[in-house]
């Protein structure tokens, strides 16, 4: 999610708060009410800065967990090999 994504989000989350309805929201953006509904459990009550670190830390947790599992991946091979000489 880019940041022109993330500003679409808030405004049509700050649209709601200000009493427009979602049916309304929906049309005007082009968006299901599930997409809305979504997005306000997920971003409901965040400010911009919230989410992009949110996005930060998400994009970090992926690259431990890919980092982690090719770590493992090496350390099993390895125990693999010395398994063999012995």
């Amino acid at each position: 999610m880019d940041d022109t994504a993330t500003r679409k989000i808030m405004a049509v989350l700050k649209q709601a708060e200000g009493g427009v309805p979602v049916s309304e929201l929906c049309r005007e953006h082009g968006m299901s009410s599930a997409s809305f509904y979504k997005w306000r459990a997920k971003f409901g009550g965040m400010d911009a800065s919230m989410i992009s670190e949110m996005k930060d830390m998400a994009e970090e947790n992926r690259r431990l967990k890919r980092m982690y599992a090719e770590m493992s991946m090496q350390n099993d091979l390895l125990k693999e090999a010395l398994g063999k000489k012995r």
